[in-house]
């Protein structure tokens, strides 16, 4: 069944079902079962058993009862383990109650981020989300105007600063930043709110987990044309994932290829980057600047 991490918490919900439709899949396959005769056997169809395998939708227990003495489960332990997994993934996280502010496609990615074991990010225009200040973020979360930000806008600045929290965790992931020297010298929110920011990244990166590298003007946009991030899991039936977001919503990218095309962008990425040390030399500099 799932891995579990170290200090004995299970991965969050959204992980569970892609680990629950995995292990469905493997035991269909084993039992060499059609997706159109699996999906007959739980009144549905051939796509539904698709998603649920893909982990893309919520599992009944009365359908993960049929599908397994379907495929020859009977061990009532081993059932038992299943049943028990299908009430985790169907738990809702933490970020549930902010899932009026968030669209489909980033209420999966807030998900999978809380899994991950290495989170690595690119960003070309901002401060990454897992870093920023609560002023910085409430600047972005507001256009620009803060001084109105709704009763919405401080939600939308709760859940980033919640998003955090995954960091300072006793089985934090690790998280290797890269961004382009551009960023700090966009004075988002003014002097004030940039030097704080700075500050921050300054005291962040002193954590063993946190990872920041700055690219140069110099060598600024050849080795990535936008921003990404990439994430990697331990639990072998968690794919490495690509999570690139544009104005309409995002895309996730899984296949063996982009994986290895992003991973090269990732070693180059280190490459041109400044060292860590040097990063950090960098941003004491420009701190001083402001």
């Amino acid at each position: 069944m799932a891995e579990r991490r170290n200090d004995g918490q299970s991965t969050g919900p959204t992980a569970r079902r892609i680990v629950l439709g995995s292990q469905l899949r493997k035991l269909r396959e084993k039992a060499e079962v059609s997706r159109g005769d699996a999906g007959y056997t739980i009144r549905g169809s051939e796509s539904k058993i698709s998603r649920m395998e893909l982990g893309r939708v919520g599992f009944k227990e009365r359908d993960v009862e049929d599908l397994l003495t379907m495929y020859g489960v009977t061990d009532a332990l081993e059932r038992e383990q299943f049943l028990a997994l299908v009430k985790q993934s169907n738990e809702p996280g933490w970020w549930h109650r902010y899932s009026d502010l968030m669209p489909n496609w980033f209420t999966d990615y807030v998900g999978l981020e809380e899994s991950a074991s290495r989170i690595q990010t690119c960003e070309l225009q901002f401060v990454p989300g897992l870093l920023q200040t609560e002023e910085y973020t409430r600047v972005l979360a507001s256009h620009g105007r803060p001084e109105r930000a709704s009763d919405e806008t401080e939600r939308r600045v709760t859940l980033r600063m919640s998003r955090q929290k995954v960091l300072h965790r006793t089985d934090a992931p690790k998280l290797w930043a890269v961004i382009d020297e551009s960023v700090l010298h966009r004075p988002i929110g003014g002097q004030r709110v940039l030097r704080d920011q700075i500050d921050h990244l300054l005291e962040v990166t002193r954590l063993p987990n946190i990872t920041l590298q700055v690219v140069p003007f110099a060598l600024s946009g050849y080795a990535a044309e936008t921003s990404f991030t990439m994430l990697r899991f331990t639990e072998p039936e968690l794919p490495d994932l690509v999570y690139v977001e544009h104005l309409g919503g995002a895309v996730y990218l899984d296949r063996r290829e982009e994986i290895e095309l992003y991973s090269r962008v990732v070693d180059r990425l280190a490459v041109d980057s400044e060292t860590p040390n040097r990063s950090r030399q960098i941003l004491a500099k420009r701190r001083a600047e402001i």
